[in-house]
């Protein structure tokens, strides 16, 4: 018996400890039970929306109208695309890996972290817990795992998610190899909007920006053969620059926008912190409004 109930008298405190347990296990067999509902609107990306956007990626999409709609076109527009949101970050993918069917190109999804036993950040519809992490692979939500499969062909399966409209927000990993090959590039995402089924909108946004310029130059070209990947493949998906030059300038050497040590310097000069999050979307709101018309409107 837990050493709280041990303050109790005896028969009490385990007729007390034997209730909570039951309804315990009562809450998980229903979250369990309850059948799987596709989000409305679902986020992809990496480790940027554990570690500092997700909370903002999950609220500017729940309040799209708030956020987008101009005029009352606009609004009727948005609501086309529902409610439910969810946002998702697994640690250090790309796009490429969304789109790879070998059990090691898929491995930053599927793998269990041997560490801390989670690789991934999950908010909105398909988290209803208080705690962000998961591990891809475990429970109804996350089963994009499958032999001889991409995650994309696995998670976009019949009756699986179905959402109406994809954002996919990726950069830091591959951004050397895309911004050293652009033919690389071209090739990911060749192989990804190949996967994505028919007709469903979709935005691609690169993430947002580091703390060393060093790190920008070589994400910033990486974007530049991005973009141009996407615009050779027939624009599958509206592209969002992340990095432009009011993004960089917010985070480029801002200390401020990343966690940092005892000492004031920076940990982590890769993943923006959620102060640095919010001013992104502040920034990038019109842009990225811009896009979700813009996907809107083909679907009539």
């Amino acid at each position: 018996m837990p050493d709280f109930f041990k303050f109790l008298p005896q028969p009490l405190g385990r007729i007390i400890c034997v209730s909570l347990l039951a309804f315990g296990l009562f809450a998980f067999s229903a979250e369990q039970s309850r059948a799987f509902e596709s989000p409305d609107i679902l986020v992809l990306g990496d480790s940027q929306i554990t570690f500092g956007s997700g909370p903002s990626f999950l609220s500017f999409f729940e309040n799209l109208k708030q956020n987008c709609a101009q005029t009352a076109k606009d609004s009727e527009l948005l609501t086309k695309l529902g409610s439910q949101v969810a946002v998702i970050g697994v640690r250090s993918t790309s796009l490429g890996t969304w789109a790879r069917r070998t059990k090691r190109g898929k491995g930053a999804i599927c793998d269990v972290d041997p560490k801390w036993k989670v690789n991934a950040g999950s908010y909105g519809t398909v988290n209803r817990t208080e705690n962000i992490y998961v591990q891809i692979g475990q429970g109804k939500n996350y089963q994009f795992c499958a032999p001889d499969q991409s995650a994309f062909e696995t998670m976009f399966r019949k009756d699986y998610y179905n959402p109406k409209l994809l954002v996919m927000t990726f950069l830091g990993n591959s951004s050397r190899t895309w911004a050293n090959d652009p033919a690389a590039a071209l090739s990911d995402v060749r192989a990804a909007t190949a996967q994505l089924p028919e007709g469903m909108p979709c935005i691609f946004m690169t993430t947002a920006p580091t703390y060393q310029k060093s790190v920008v130059d070589m994400r910033s070209k990486a974007q530049v053969n991005l973009k141009r990947a996407f615009a050779e493949t027939g624009n599958r998906c509206s592209f969002v620059d992340g990095y432009t030059s009011q993004t960089i300038k917010a985070n480029l050497g801002v200390k401020s926008h990343f966690r940092r040590k005892k000492d004031g310097s920076v940990k982590d000069p890769f993943h923006p912190n959620k102060a640095a999050a919010k001013q992104f979307f502040s920034i990038q709101r019109r842009q990225l409004c811009s896009a979700i018309l813009h996907e809107i409107r083909a679907l009539d």
